[in-house]
């Protein structure tokens, strides 16, 4: 990840009193949050079979592996997060769960080989530049069985010059209205704007064909986020 946004937008990950908050932040920075879990979940299911084994890249927090969870009873998850605390953070959240879950500690190279019936991978891919996004993908699609599917969804909007600045204020318009602090959305937009590795939901999809995947489609659209279904 570069160091920029290691500073100044990955740093709360790893502060056990932001930690302990980030529960709220999910659901007043992207519009439809659970119902992404959701959709995400049903999506998976399509192709992947009632005891599917489950890759979840950036599952820090656990919000996602305890909707999937709760979703489908005959499943387990390897769940990858680079930060100690929000994997502290998921062990509490999955709760009743956790029996079904294996947690790791790291990055994509960090998980295991698999092969695995399914994957996600939320919230989180916004994160690295091009190069380790590309590498990201690859390797998750060379742990997926062949036609698994995988779902992604992050940043992504139109990032044109004259685009870009409205769809930054909507995304940080959203937040308040969704009831975050206007001083905290206005830093996010600056953190973002300044340190997020960003791009046009063209070239995203790019960058999951050049992966790999096929039969792109988008699931999932709302302000500054995108989600795509695809398959290995």
């Amino acid at each position: 990840m570069v160091e920029g946004a290691q500073s100044a937008l990955l740093a709360p990950f790893s502060d056990p009193q932001a930690v302990a908050r980030y529960a709220e932040g999910p659901p007043r920075f992207v519009p439809g949050f659970t119902d992404l879990q959701r959709m995400a979940a049903i999506l998976l299911a399509e192709r992947a079979p009632s005891d599917a084994r489950v890759l979840v890249l950036g599952a820090g927090g656990g919000l996602e592996l305890q909707a999937f969870a709760r979703a489908q009873p005959g499943w387990s998850f390897d769940g990858v997060d680079p930060s100690a605390e929000m994997l502290k953070l998921a062990e509490h959240t999955v709760g009743e769960f956790l029996p079904r879950v294996r947690l790791h500690k790291g990055y994509i190279e960090d998980a295991p080989e698999g092969p695995f019936d399914a994957a996600t991978c939320l919230l989180t891919l916004h994160f690295l530049p091009a190069d380790e996004r590309l590498r990201t993908v690859r390797q998750i699609r060379r742990r997926l069985k062949p036609g698994a599917p995988f779902v992604a969804a992050h940043s992504s909007f139109p990032q044109d010059k004259d685009e870009r600045p409205a769809w930054l204020s909507r995304y940080a318009a959203f937040a308040v209205a969704s009831g975050a602090d206007p001083d905290l959305a206005r830093k996010a937009r600056t953190a973002v704007d300044t340190h997020l590795n960003l791009f046009s939901p063209q070239q995203d999809e790019a960058i999951l064909r050049e992966a790999g995947f096929s039969q792109l489609s988008l699931f999932y659209a709302a302000f500054t986020w995108r989600g795509w279904l695809a398959y290995a």
